[in-house]
């Protein structure tokens, strides 16, 4: 049976929905659908992290064990906070590296998931949701450019954020987080690659 860590924030623990409704979860459930059987993910996420903050809570945790792939998805609370991209590009490099290493040294078993874009959901009603959009592209631009230097895989769901972020059915109770139906779509995107990776 393969294991699963996904490193995070709020888009990974999935706040404002049950656990088992967060991406990782339905990752899990989609691979089993393709034969493929995965323990219950760990996670390691909680809302409001920013890059550093995830990191510390790696060093407290003392993880040891290899996991057969990992997600990592982190930072738009750097870019919420106001972080420079400099800033974000080194602790994110940190990270990744750290995920590097959770999975064995297997490069091409990281995926990185881009930021979604917060600026279009009704939380973001009276802010400069063009500036908003700027940065993110900015803080994704950084995470993809370092994903694809290190060999690990990337996947685009900024793009389906911006299409349903200003539909409720896409959207959790907050008006922000995402519902377990826009995180059915990330996992559909996501499992494909993973089982792809894991079979070759």
């Amino acid at each position: 049976m393969y294991t699963y860590l996904a490193l995070g924030d709020s888009y990974t623990i999935g706040e404002q929905v049950p656990l088992q409704q967060s991406f990782p979860y339905q990752v899990v459930e989609v691979l089993a659908k393709q034969k493929i059987e995965v323990a219950e993910p760990v996670i390691v996420a909680r809302t409001g992290w920013t890059t550093d903050e995830l990191t510390a809570a790696l060093r407290e945790e003392g993880i040891r064990e290899i996991f057969s792939f990992v997600s990592l998805l982190i930072g738009v609370n750097n870019q919420y906070r106001g972080r420079s991209l400099e800033n974000y590009e080194e602790e994110f490099t940190s990270l990744i590296n750290q995920a590097i290493i959770f999975a064995n040294g297997h490069t091409q078993n990281v995926f990185v998931l881009s930021i979604p874009d917060w600026g279009v959901t009704p939380f973001a009603h009276d802010r400069d949701r063009t500036a908003i959009a700027k940065e993110i592209d900015a803080y994704n631009d950084v995470n993809r450019r370092v994903t694809e230097a290190h060999g690990c895989r990337y996947l685009d769901i900024t793009a389906s954020t911006r299409a349903n972020g200003n539909n409720v059915e896409y959207l959790a109770g907050d008006g922000l987080h995402p519902s377990a139906k826009e995180y059915q779509i990330w996992a559909e995107r996501l499992a494909p690659l993973i089982g792809k990776s894991l079979k070759s």
